[in-house]
């Protein structure tokens, strides 16, 4: 089933509808065709029920970045459009009675970690292969501080050999943003995959997910 939030965004309903645990991905058109899988690998990994929610976006570099940046790979720059985004996103997690997760790969893990420091709603974060390396995150985060009360994070073991002098920090990035995290005792982990960035991205946002949904944790809301 899907239906329209608005001209950007389409929503895409997956598993239980009625179900207490909601998963909540943002994907590009890239990502669709796999959806289904991820699912299946979902499935494989808990052993509850979940509804889950795709949000496809149709611009990747504008909609999921919280500020302007200048453009590291193509010619596309990166926008300020997730603040737009994630407002329209709450708007479909307003029953209290759910637990809210909210996860994506890449450009989509960043926005679901910044997302994180806006709102408490998201119980747990699934952060696979995140582009943290985007400028300022890693600062912005440590300043803001994170909402929810677990964050799965995960890297390829070969995405920070890249020849781009920017996406290359992304190991440093990410074992200093692990670092914090554990210094503040946020519920997390750091696992690192095989290859680099565009290996096996189903089953690393399963893993995520599966990783932030089986965590056990006394269940209540920051603040």
């Amino acid at each position: 089933m899907n239906k329209f939030l608005d001209n950007r965004m389409t929503i895409y309903e997956y598993g239980n509808p009625t179900a207490d645990v909601v998963l909540i991905q943002l994907v590009g058109d890239h990502d669709l065709h796999d959806i289904e899988n991820e699912i299946t690998e979902i499935r494989n990994f808990i052993n509850k029920d979940f509804r889950f929610i795709v949000v496809k976006v149709n611009n990747w570099y504008q909609e999921l970045t919280p500020w302007k940046a200048p453009a590291v790979f193509g010619n596309e720059s990166f926008g300020d459009g997730a603040w737009q985004t994630l407002e329209k996103l709450l708007k479909i997690c307003t029953d209290k009675n759910k637990t809210y997760y909210i996860g994506g790969y890449s450009l989509s893990g960043l926005f679901a970690l910044w997302a994180s420091c806006q709102t408490d709603i998201f119980y747990g974060v699934a952060a696979a292969s995140p582009s943290v390396w985007f400028p300022g995150f890693v600062e912005y985060l440590k300043e803001r501080k994170i909402k929810s009360r677990s964050v799965y994070l995960s890297l390829g073991n070969k995405e920070e050999k890249t020849k781009n002098s920017v996406m290359s920090k992304v190991g440093d990035c990410i074992r200093e943003l692990y670092a914090w995290m554990q210094a503040e005792e946020i519920q997390c982990t750091l696992e690192w995959n095989q290859g680099g960035h565009f290996k096996d991205p189903t089953l690393r946002v399963a893993k995520a997910f599966a990783w932030v949904s089986n965590t056990e944790n006394e269940k209540g809301r920051n603040g």
